[in-house]
């Protein structure tokens, strides 16, 4: 308009940008490592993070890399593939998961997703066309989940981990916090703050709840079979004639190749429940207008899941399983720190800040925005995970870097500490 302005209609919408840059571990992450201090000559150690493939100790498996390079030759993966994924690496994973389960898996379980946080948006996408649903997250928890289900307008409430019980379900608040729109509740076993591992009488008590309510369960099997302690990994599909489980997987942890970005969402319904409610075919539909796993990367999943050798997996175990130690033993005799539960899985360990115990520091954020600064050691704030005045400390590096962040933090935690 001559002389004039247009008014523009388009507008970020402010509770996503929020979203994005303040609470995914993502968003946190970027801003803690833009405040480290260039002048320390000391190399900065990372343990907020969860891709361990940067480092020697956690390379993936020679059958892996072979298994990509002789796709790509094959010259038999370079067209698009189907929306669900190609039939030989959905039987693969199909093949591979009933191994855990009592009943045998179909390839058309499977559905191929682009890692497993694509799949993660898949389904928080298909509950969130049903007018008025909530799901149920747990706290401490993964924080994409708030985030995807904000961005869908699905509404999420969430129950209680239990640190003095192992990082246990609450069922007593899944039961309070539930409503006849609840649909759906996340459980992340091997745990993705608290490195825990569910018993199989826990599990069982969740598909019970769940049955009770009348909802399904999302079981987050990121870390499955990421297993060290007592508790082996158990899957939560063992339980799906109790009731109906939707499970989100990857290669990305378990062969330490999460830039490969190949995931899967599988239905663990052998009774029909989800296919007779339509959920079944929203995915496939949701699945038809999303992007998909590179096909050469589809093309090696048989060999990568058929080929690769237990010496691997128990080497992985084994590294973890050290580090889960060093790493328990040295915060005990930190005074203002408190781990309620030594890990047994994944590649973290929750820590209980006392802030009384503490000059200068006002919360965790605060903790963490100095340690950086000081140590050139980045811890991921508890706030990030949905917990106040705690720390996510991640363990899978080098061990002797490791021990080296964990002297960094202690020297830290003394030079704050109140005066007596």
């Amino acid at each position: 308009m001559e002389g004039g302005s247009k008014q523009w209609r388009f507008k970020v919408k402010k509770d996503l940008t929020s979203t994005a840059s303040n609470v995914t571990i993502r968003g946190m992450l970027k801003k803690l490592n833009e405040a480290i201090d260039a002048t320390d000559t000391r190399p900065t150690i990372h343990l907020g993070h969860g891709d361990p493939s940067h480092y020697p100790s956690f390379r993936t498996t020679p059958v892996a890399e072979d298994a990509i390079v002789d796709a790509v030759r094959s010259a038999k993966f370079n067209c698009y593939a189907p929306a669900v994924g190609i039939l030989p690496a959905r039987r693969a994973v199909a093949e591979y998961l009933s191994s855990n389960l009592p009943y045998k898996l179909s390839p058309d379980d499977v559905n191929l997703t682009n890692g497993c946080k694509q799949a993660i948006e898949v389904v928080v996408s298909v509950l969130s066309q049903q007018p008025g649903a909530n799901i149920l997250l747990p706290r401490p928890g993964f924080p994409t989940y708030e985030a995807l289900a904000a961005s869908k307008h699905l509404e999420f409430r969430h129950f209680d981990l239990l640190p003095d019980k192992g990082w246990e379900i609450d069922l007593d608040t899944v039961e309070a916090v539930a409503d006849d729109n609840t649909v759906a509740m996340v459980i992340i076993n091997p745990g993705n703050p608290g490195g825990n591992v569910f018993t199989y009488q826990h599990l069982q008590k969740v598909a019970e709840t769940a049955r009770r309510l009348g909802i399904l369960v999302i079981a987050d099997e990121t870390y499955g079979c990421v297993a060290f302690g007592t508790n082996p990994f158990v899957p939560m599909g063992t339980f799906g004639l109790i009731a109906p489980v939707i499970t989100l997987g990857s290669i990305s942890k378990r062969w330490m190749v999460p830039g490969w970005r190949l995931g899967w969402l599988v239905i663990t319904d052998p009774s029909g429940v989800l296919k007779e409610a339509k959920i079944v075919e929203s995915i496939n539909g949701c699945l038809n207008i999303c992007s998909d796993p590179a096909t050469f990367v589809q093309g090696s999943i048989p060999k990568i899941l058929e080929d690769t050798k237990e010496d691997f997996f128990k080497n992985v175990i084994d590294i973890l399983s050290q580090a889960s130690d060093m790493c328990y033993e040295t915060l005990k005799n930190i005074d203002c720190l408190t781990c309620p539960h030594k890990p047994e899985g994944s590649m973290f360990v929750m820590v209980k800040l006392n802030l009384s115990l503490l000059e200068d520091i006002v919360d965790d954020i605060d903790f963490c925005y100095k340690l950086v600064k000081e140590e050139s050691v980045v811890i991921l704030p508890g706030i990030t995970v949905g917990l106040k005045n705690w720390l996510r400390i991640t363990f899978a590096i080098e061990p002797s870097s490791l021990e080296d962040a964990l002297g960094r933090l202690k020297s830290f935690c003394q030079r704050h500490a109140k005066k007596q």
